[in-house]
């Protein structure tokens, strides 16, 4: 769910991976796309890529045409003075013979990550259902081939400046945007891909969302729900999803006590790595640590708090996890820097954080910080002054019973979420958009939810309530991945979501209970 902008996202075997790395500012968030399998990448006999219609920039793919183009839209509905924005698209259409059965809409995360160049690692990730389907991608507004419209704020600052100055940059933001941040919500976007789904005369879309896309196909559903045939939600999280993000906070010492647990021979003890993370949280709570880094061709600083190891275990640990079961990953990894780091020895937690750290960019957040807080649930009211918000989060804060945020403090744990706690605090009510409603009505079709059981981002608790919010859902727990569980390599997750685009049934699944566990790094008392 989370991002960083630009949050995280899959590759149906490893092209997605590319995918995913780059959609984190998470998303989420993440918290996003379509994993490619094994049997899913080109061969030296691939046919070579067709030109279909479109401007220049428009992608190739082998095996495929692909059609291009844009739209012009209003930046803000019924405000014409604030001008338009143009929405491109791009259509992989199928290889079959006679007309496509359908077309599926993906979106990969974010809020804000980008689709259209990455065209040809979804084509890959859903060869399958590009048989007889065709894939539609847009680049939200403001990302990609959809004009970026920068805020001043970029993804290294954001993520790694220090709680104040995360709050600071999304203010600051918003000022810089103006009355053109009302344009930047989920809602608009969800019209967007309307206008485009009319443009191309497609009576229905099948809806395919991963992580941040979870929350944006949904809010199509509820806008747009005589054009839905099906949706597939991986990395699932709901819109009425806890601001306070305790389900997240939960899942994190449930996923150590699962990889523990699962590694053969055991590589740790599940409850003693929960016991060392309460240790550490509490330590960086009082002490934070002061990390060197480089990134984005600087070298910098980050002061390492107890929320910072919040988002470190929560979002980036969980990215990623399971995709190459036998190769090292930072989850496997935390169980031995926790350990070391209780007795005294601080270079493995540290190593962490930099090699987390060294992927920050300086990509502009506005797409992501702007629709994070205009659409996300806060624990304020967003009509109230600065002021007003600060009492009303506090009190929130004081009202959560010891436990609900695992082994972290309340504080420490909402300080880490890029995309929620007090991070949107200081956004203007000026330039806030109309609230996103957390229970509209659903169209009744079939739905696919899946979750990473080993994913503290968007926690299985998230993707069954996700479910809950359809009439018609089935939820899948994937064991052993994190998020998003088509990141696999095995073809599993792919084939199963393959299967239920093509078919309105998800199959044989029991694949998804047999994924190998990670690989751990041992913990030496």
């Amino acid at each position: 769910m989370t991002n960083q902008n630009t949050v995280r996202r899959t590759v149906l075997a490893a092209s997605m991976m590319a995918v995913l790395a780059s959609a984190t500012p998470t998303a989420s968030a993440t918290p996003t796309a379509v994993a490619p399998t094994a049997a899913a990448a080109p061969t030296a006999l691939a046919a070579p890529p067709q030109r279909g219609s479109g401007p220049k920039w428009c992608p190739t793919v082998d095996d495929h045409r692909v059609d291009c183009g844009a739209i012009t839209r209003p930046l803000v509905a019924g405000k014409p003075k604030l001008g338009t924005i143009d929405v491109s698209y791009a259509v992989v259409r199928h290889r079959g013979p006679g007309a496509a059965k359908g077309t599926v809409a993906v979106n990969p995360g974010g809020p804000g990550e980008v689709a259209i160049d990455r065209a040809p690692e979804f084509a890959a990730g859903l060869d399958a259902v590009l048989k007889d389907h065709d894939v539609l991608l847009v680049d939200p507004r403001g990302t990609g081939r959809s004009e970026r419209i920068p805020c001043g704020v970029t993804d290294v600052e954001y993520r790694f400046g220090s709680r104040k100055q995360q709050r600071d940059a999304v203010t600051r933001c918003a000022r810089n945007l103006g009355p053109k941040a009302q344009g930047y919500t989920t809602a608009a976007t969800a019209d967007d891909i309307d206008a485009v789904r009319a443009r191309l005369g497609a009576k229905k879309l099948t809806l395919y969302g991963l992580s941040y896309g979870t929350y944006l196909m949904p809010v199509y559903a509820s806008r747009h729900p005589e054009r839905v045939r099906s949706i597939v939600l991986s990395g699932a999280y709901p819109l009425g999803f806890d601001p306070l993000v305790r389900p997240s906070a939960q899942a994190v010492s449930l996923a150590l006590r699962r990889i523990c647990d699962r590694s053969v021979p055991a590589a740790c003890d599940g409850q003693k790595a929960v016991r060392d993370l309460r240790t550490t949280a509490e330590r960086l709570r009082d002490r934070p640590l002061d990390v060197p880094f480089e990134a984005a061709g600087a070298k910098r600083r980050l002061r390492f708090t107890e929320g910072q190891l919040a988002n470190l275990l929560f979002e980036a640990a969980s990215r990623g996890a399971g995709a190459v079961p036998g190769e090292p990953s930072l989850l496997g990894s935390v169980p031995h820097a926790l350990h070391r780091f209780v007795q005294g020895d601080t270079a493995p937690l540290r190593r962490l954080i930099r090699e987390e750290a060294s992927s920050a960019t300086t990509e502009d957040q506005a797409p992501y910080a702007a629709v994070v807080c205009n659409d996300y649930r806060k624990a304020w009211s967003t009509q109230a002054s600065t002021a007003q918000r600060w009492r009303q989060y506090r009190a929130a804060l004081a009202a959560t019973k010891p436990g609900e945020h695992g082994a972290f403090s309340a504080k420490g744990f909402t300080e880490g979420p890029t995309d929620g706690g007090d991070v949107c605090i200081g956004w203007p009510r000026a330039t806030t958009a109309s609230p996103q409603p957390t229970r509209p009505r659903m169209p009744d079709v079939p739905v696919l939810v899946l979750s990473g059981d080993l994913d503290a981002n968007t926690p299985d608790a998230n993707g069954r309530a996700a479910g809950r919010q359809f009439g018609h859902s089935t939820f899948f727990s994937v064991r052993n991945v994190g998020h998003v569980p088509e990141l696999e390599q095995s073809g599993c997750v792919t084939g199963v979501t393959a299967r239920f685009i093509r078919t309105g049934t998800p199959g044989d699944t029991a694949c998804l209970q047999s994924l190998p566990p990670i690989a751990v790094a041992p913990v030496r008392r």
